[in-house]
C-alpha cells in the first residue's frame, strides 16, 4: 500500500507539476522514488508514458531505478522505446538517451514476453534517422515558444526557491539556528533605526526653525541611551538563545544514548526487531557526519585529552563497521543495508581521524 508521500509524488508526476515535485523532494530528502503503484508502475514509468523529459531527468537525479519493472515486466526504457515508435527522434532524444546514459544494461532487460528495449529500438532506428531529416516540428515545439516556456520555468523555479512556495500542507519552515536568527533581527532593526535617524536628520537640516543646543544634546543623549538599551536586550537574547541551543544539544545527546542502549543492548526482544535506516540510533538522523559526531561528543571537554580520548574510543567500538555488523547485520532491512553500512563506515572514519589527531 502506497504512503501519503508516495501518492503525492505520483500526483505531481501525472499533473506534470515539475516545480512542485522538485520542491517536495527537496523537503523530503529521505523519500525514495523507487516505489510501484499497481498497473502504473513506478513514477519513472509515468514520466515516460507522459513524455515528460524534465520530470524524467528530475527523477533520475533523485536515484530513480531504470531497471525497476511494472506488472508486465516492462522497465521505463521499454515504455520510452514504445514512445519512439509513435513520436520518432524527439522521444528518442528526450526519453531514451537519458535512460541509457544512466543505466546502459537496461537495454538488455527482458519483459515477461522476453522482449528487450534493444529489440524494440533495433527495429526503428532507421525510422528515427528518417524522422530527424523529414519530420517537421509540431506547433508546440516552435523554438520561440520553447524558449519562453523554459524561461518561465526557470523564473518559477527561482521564485519557489526564494519564497518557499509550497502547498499549504507541504510547508515546513527551514530551521534557522538561534545565532543567525538573532544576528539577522538585530541587523534589520538597526538598519531600520539608522534609516529613520537619517530621515529625521534630513528633515532637521531642511527645517528653518532654530533648535537650541540643549534640545540637540537631549536628543543625542536619548538616542545613545536607546542604543545602549537595545544592545543590552540583544546581548540578553543571545545568552538565552545560547542556553536554549545548549538544552537542545543536551536533549539530542540524551536521546542518542537512550536509543543506543535500546537498540544495541535491549535484550532478546530488541534483537529480533528488523532495523530500517531510520531505526538506527543515529546521533542526527538527517544530519551530516560532522553533525553526528558533534552530538556524540557533546559535553566532553576536548582540552581534557584523557577524558576526550576515552569517549572517542567508546564511540569507535560502538560504530566500528565490523563490530556493528556482528551486532546488527542480521537485523538490517535489505533495502537499507548498504546505505546503513556506508553511514557507519563514514562515522568510523571520522572518529578514527579524531583519534589520530590526538596522537600527533
Amino acid at each position: 500500500m502506497s504512503s501519503r508521500k508516495q501518492k503525492r509524488v505520483w500526483r505531481y508526476v501525472e499533473e506534470g507539476s515539475l516545480l512542485k515535485l522538485k520542491s517536495y523532494l527537496r523537503k523530503h530528502r529521505d523519500l525514495h522514488v523507487n516505489f510501484s503503484q499497481g498497473k502504473r508502475g513506478a513514477p519513472l514509468h509515468g514520466a515516460c508514458s507522459l513524455r515528460d523529459d524534465a520530470m524524467l531527468r528530475l527523477l533520475l537525479k533523485h536515484r530513480a531505478s531504470v531497471l525497476q519493472k511494472d506488472r508486465k515486466g516492462d522497465t521505463a526504457l521499454h515504455i520510452a522505446a514504445n514512445k519512439v515508435l509513435k513520436h520518432g527522434k524527439t522521444a528518442y532524444d528526450d526519453l531514451v538517451v537519458p535512460l541509457i546514459k544512466r543505466c546502459p544494461e537496461a537495454m538488455n532487460a527482458p519483459n515477461i514476453c522476453g522482449v528487450t528495449p534493444e529489440d524494440l529500438l533495433s527495429n526503428i532506428r532507421h525510422n528515427v534517422r528518417e524522422t530527424e531529416e523529414d519530420m517537421s516540428p509540431p506547433p508546440e515545439t516552435d523554438p520561440e515558444r520553447e524558449w519562453q516556456k523554459k524561461l518561465l520555468g526557470e523564473w518559477m523555479d527561482s521564485f519557489c526557491t526564494t519564497f518557499e512556495v509550497y502547498e499549504a500542507d507541504d510547508f515546513l519552515p527551514d530551521c534557522e539556528d538561534f545565532g543567525a536568527w538573532a544576528d539577522r533581527i538585530r541587523k534589520e532593526y538597526f538598519d531600520k533605526r539608522h534609516a529613520e535617524a537619517q530621515r529625521r536628520a534630513a528633515q532637521f537640516s531642511g527645517c528653518k526653525c532654530r533648535k537650541t543646543n540643549h534640545d540637540s544634546e537631549q536628543r543625542q543623549q536619548s538616542h545613545k541611551e536607546q542604543l545602549k538599551k537595545l544592545q543590552k536586550e540583544h546581548e540578553e537574547y543571545l545568552a538565552r538563545a545560547a542556553r536554549k541551543e545548549e538544552e537542545i544539544q543536551q536533549s539530542k545527546k540524551l536521546q542518542y544514548d537512550e536509543k543506543c542502549a535500546a537498540t544495541f543492548h535491549g535484550g532478546s526482544s530488541a534483537g529480533s526487531t528488523k532495523l530500517s535506516y531510520s531505526d538506527i540510533p543515529w546521533p542526527a538522523l538527517r544530519g551530516t557526519v560532522q553533525e553526528m559526531v558533534d552530538v556524540m561528543l557533546h559535553g566532553v571537554d576536548r582540552n581534557d585529552i584523557p577524558a576526550f580520548r576515552k569517549v572517542l574510543l567508546k564511540q569507535q567500538v560502538l560504530w566500528h563497521p565490523d563490530k556493528f555488523a556482528q551486532r546488527c547485520e542480521a537485523r538490517l532491512e535489505k533495502r537499507d543495508k548498504q546505505r546503513i553500512m556506508d553511514t557507519v563506515t563514514a562515522l568510523s572514519q571520522e572518529l578514527n581521524r579524531l583519534v589520530q589527531s590526538l596522537r600527533m
